[in-house]
């Protein structure tokens, strides 16, 4: 690997339900004049995701049950919202006030279940929310292949979304769904620069590019949520966002 640009794409409306984001993604790299290339990687941010595929809530639809109502009392959240976070969630893993700490149903340690009521239309009442993609892997694949089908090149597609993570300060962007290019990278069995083998080194590919991406993408106002990069290698099209989640029988820290 030589040299790896990230650029972000301008022109990208606000996206609505429904709304073809392979469209968007080449109008976006048109109005920015930046040609989509074999082996670039088009990164989006997991909210345009979840606003095309309607993943809103209303919340005013939301009845919160018995246990929402309890740990909304520690946590001091609304207990809508509290009551989506469980139905996102596989199990709880720490209340406090000001947080929720939960294993979404896609494996994912984050807090909140990744619920968001930010960037959203219509919303300074805070009355709507927007959940995660149900499938984000199966959100990029799609994507790539559309993509593919309508440039003739090969890509790769990474959903992102950035949270925290224990004894660090600060979010990050991570990779939430993958598809053409390889998320997880085992370098276990080749040698480093003496000729040492590599006996625990798997690179979190996938992560290292979304945590470069939400760095150009901004967290505000900046309206920028498709970046495009080039240069990265194209290796393994089966990957998925998923191999970095590590299995919870491997969870050291419980």
């Amino acid at each position: 690997m030589a040299t790896v640009s990230l650029h972000a794409l301008h022109g990208v409306p606000d996206i609505r339900p429904g709304d073809d984001l392979a469209a968007v993604v080449l109008q976006a790299a048109n109005s920015s004049r930046i040609p989509l290339d074999d082996g670039d990687i088009v990164v989006l941010a997991q909210k345009i995701v979840s606003k095309s595929e309607d993943r809103y809530v209303d919340l005013e639809s939301v009845a919160p049950a018995a246990e929402a109502r309890r740990l909304a009392g520690i946590c001091g959240k609304d207990p809508r919202i509290v009551d989506l976070i469980l139905k996102e969630s596989i199990e709880v893993l720490r209340c406090v006030p000001g947080v929720i700490i939960v294993r979404h149903k896609l494996g994912l340690v984050l807090a909140n279940a990744g619920i968001d009521q930010s960037n959203l239309p219509d919303n300074l009442s805070n009355d709507r929310a927007l959940l995660l993609p149900i499938d984000p892997d199966g959100s990029a694949f799609e994507l790539q292949q559309t993509l593919e089908a309508r440039t003739g090149r090969t890509l790769g597609v990474a959903i992102i979304d950035s949270l925290g993570r224990a004894w660090r300060n600060g979010t990050t962007g991570i990779c939430i769904g993958a598809s053409g290019f390889e998320a997880l990278r085992d370098m276990r069995g080749s040698r480093d620069l003496y000729g040492r083998g590599l006996q625990a080194t798997v690179i979190g590919v996938g992560d290292e590019l979304a945590a470069a991406a939400s760095l150009v993408m901004g967290q505000a106002d900046e309206g920028t949520p498709i970046i495009l990069v080039k240069g990265m290698s194209l290796t393994n099209s089966s990957a998925r966002a998923r191999d970095l989640v590590r299995p919870v029988h491997q969870d050291l820290f419980r």
